[in-house]
C-alpha cells in the first residue's frame, strides 16, 4: 500500500470561518490550513477535506500476553495481537516508545493490512484479542475502529492502550467498538500534564468516568511513576481517593516503573520501592486490585480476592505461576465475585511471556 493509497477520510472536523480546518477529535483542536497536519502528524487537511494518513499501516505486529497491555483481568493468560501505526496526539517528554509515537517517517510504516486481514490472523494466532497500542489508538480511530469490526466478526475481542486524550462525540463511537481498554492516568496534577505532556489532565479523568458510568468496556489504568514528578505521597493519595469515589475501588491499578527515555534522560529509574509504598498507598485507600509493573514483585503482581484476601492469580512478570478463578469469575477458596472477564483456563495453556514478532502475510493458511 502506497502513501498516497493510504490517505484516508477522517472524521470528525469542521471548517471555521477564517477558512481554517478544525480537527473535533481530542482537545488540541488543531486548526490547519492547506496541506497541514495536526500535531499528531497523521491527520491532514488537503483542500475541503481532512485525511487520516496511517489508515490500513503498521508500525509492525506481535503477539504478546495480555498482561503485558498490561490488563491482568481481561482473559488472564490469554494472547493479544498488537500493533500501532506511528504519532500521537499527546508530547511526553518520557515517552517509552518514542520511535513509533513521534515518528515522522511514513515509509516506516512498512506493514500493511486491511481490518479483515488483520482479525482473521488473530483467529488463526488463537489470539483472545487484538490491541490497538504502542502508539495511541486516538489518532487512527477510524482504522482501528474498522478492525474491531472485522475481529467482532469472527468472535477476536479489542483492546484499546491509549492516553484517554479525546473529544466526547468521537468518544462515544470508538468505545462502542471496544471491548477493554489500559487508560495512562498519567498524573493527577494539570501542571504535570502541561509541561511534561503537552495536555491536560481533566479530559483524561472525563474519559475515565465515562467509561465507568456509560459503558460496559472493561478498563484498568496504568500511571508511570516517575522519580521526582509525580510519585508523592501527597499526589498518590489525592489519585487513589478520586479513583475509590469518582470509578469505584473494583478498577485495577497499575504502578509501573519508568526507565530514563526520549527527553528525560537525566531522570532516575523509578525504585521498586517506590511502586511498593504506592501500591500501599491505593490499598489503603480501599482499592481491591493494585499492581505493580516493569520489575519482578510476585506480590504487586499478582490478583487477590478482596472478599477472603487469598491469592487467586499469581504472577512472576508475565508468567502465572498459579490460577483459581473459575470460568465465572468467581474465587475458588471463598466463592466471592472477582471484577474481570475470565474463562475457563488452565496454568498450561497460557501464553507465557513470550513477545513473537508477525507478518501478517504469514499467517494466511
Amino acid at each position: 500500500m502506497s502513501v498516497a493509497e493510504s490517505k484516508y477520510p477522517a472524521r470528525w472536523w469542521h471548517l471555521l470561518e477564517d477558512g481554517r480546518m478544525q480537527c473535533d477529535l481530542c482537545p488540541r483542536d488543531c486548526r490547519l490550513h492547506q496541506g497541514q497536519r495536526g500535531l499528531c502528524f497523521v491527520r491532514m487537511r488537503e483542500g475541503d477535506r481532512m485525511l487520516l494518513t496511517t489508515y490500513g499501516r503498521s508500525s509492525g505486529y506481535c503477539v504478546d500476553p495480555i498482561e503485558k497491555k498490561p490488563l491482568n483481568q481481561f482473559y488472564p493468560g490469554t494472547s493479544v495481537l498488537s500493533f500501532g501505526t506511528a504519532g500521537c496526539n499527546l508530547a511526553c517528554k518520557f515517552c517509552q516508545n518514542w520511535d513509533i509515537s513521534k515518528s515522522r517517517d511514513m515509509d516506516s510504516l512498512a506493514d500493511a493490512a486491511s481490518p479483515e486481514v488483520i482479525a482473521n490472523a488473530a483467529q488463526r494466532l488463537g489470539c483472545k484479542s487484538v490491541a490497538f497500542t504502542y502508539n495511541d489508538p486516538v489518532i487512527f480511530a477510524e482504522y482501528a475502529m474498522d478492525v474491531a469490526d472485522a475481529c467482532h466478526a469472527v468472535g477476536v475481542q479489542t483492546v484499546a492502550v491509549t492516553a484517554g486524550y479525546m473529544h466526547a462525540a468521537p468518544r462515544r463511537e470508538f468505545y462502542a467498538k471496544i471491548d477493554a481498554a489500559n487508560v495512562d492516568l498519567k498524573a493527577f496534577t494539570d501542571e504535570f500534564y502541561v509541561k511534561l505532556t503537552g495536555a491536560h489532565l481533566a479530559p483524561v479523568l472525563d474519559t475515565l468516568k465515562y467509561l465507568k458510568h456509560e459503558t460496559g468496556v472493561w478498563f484498568e489504568i496504568t500511571t508511570l511513576l516517575i522519580p521526582g514528578k509525580n510519585d508523592s505521597d501527597a499526589e498518590l493519595e489525592a489519585m487513589c481517593a478520586w479513583i475509590a469515589q469518582e470509578l469505584g475501588p473494583e478498577v485495577p491499578l497499575h504502578f509501573s516503573a519508568f526507565h530514563p527515555d526520549w527527553k528525560m534522560t537525566d531522570i532516575p529509574a523509578t525504585p521498586a520501592q517506590t511502586l511498593t509504598r504506592a501500591r500501599r498507598i491505593a490499598l489503603g485507600r480501599g482499592l481491591h486490585y493494585v499492581y505493580t509493573g516493569n520489575v519482578h514483585d510476585t506480590e504487586g503482581g499478582s490478583t487477590y480476592c478482596p472478599h477472603c484476601g487469598k491469592a487467586m492469580i499469581v504472577r512472576d512478570w508475565y508468567t502465572l505461576l498459579d490460577y483459581r478463578v473459575g470460568a465465572d469469575g468467581r474465587c475458588a477458596a471463598c466463592g466471592g465475585a472477582l471484577a474481570g472477564r475470565y474463562q475457563a483456563f488452565k496454568l498450561k495453556d497460557q501464553f507465557g511471556p513470550r513477545r513473537i514478532p508477525v507478518r501478517l502475510a504469514e499467517t494466511a493458511a
